[in-house]
C-alpha cells in the first residue's frame, strides 16, 4: 500500500482515499503513516482468516456429516478438548477463547 502524507492539511492518501491523519491516534504525520500501512494489511489478515475460518466450518461440516452417518454423534468432545488444549498452549487464555469461539462456529447444523 502506497501512502502520502500531507502535513499541512494532516491526511494521509493511500490507494483506498484520503484519511484524516487524526483518525490514526497519531501524533505525526510518519506516524499515520504506519499506521495507515498497518490498518491495511491487518484488514488483508483478516480477510485471509475470514477465508480460513469458513474454511474450517466446510471442512468440519463434512467430518460431522461423515460422523453422523456412520451412526456416530455431531460433535466430539475429545477431539474439541484436543483443540482447545492446543490452542490454550500456543495463545494461553485468549487462545481459549477464540477456540471455543471456532469450534461454536464449526459445529453448526447439518
Amino acid at each position: 500500500m502506497s501512502t502520502r502524507t500531507d502535513s499541512a492539511t494532516s491526511t494521509a492518501t493511500t490507494a483506498t482515499g484520503t484519511i484524516p491523519v487524526a483518525e490514526t491516534g497519531a501524533r505525526t504525520d510518519e506516524a499515520a503513516e504506519v499506521i495507515i500501512d498497518a490498518r491495511g494489511r491487518i484488514d488483508e489478515l483478516d480477510g485471509r482468516i475470514i477465508g480460513l475460518v469458513q474454511e474450517r466450518m466446510a471442512v468440519s461440516a463434512v467430518i460431522q456429516r461423515e460422523r453422523m452417518a456412520s451412526g456416530g454423534r455431531r460433535v466430539s468432545f475429545s477431539r474439541e478438548m484436543e483443540i482447545l488444549n492446543h490452542y490454550s498452549e500456543q495463545l494461553g487464555r485468549s487462545g481459549t477463547a477464540l477456540a471455543m469461539t471456532l469450534l461454536e462456529l464449526c459445529r453448526g447444523r447439518i
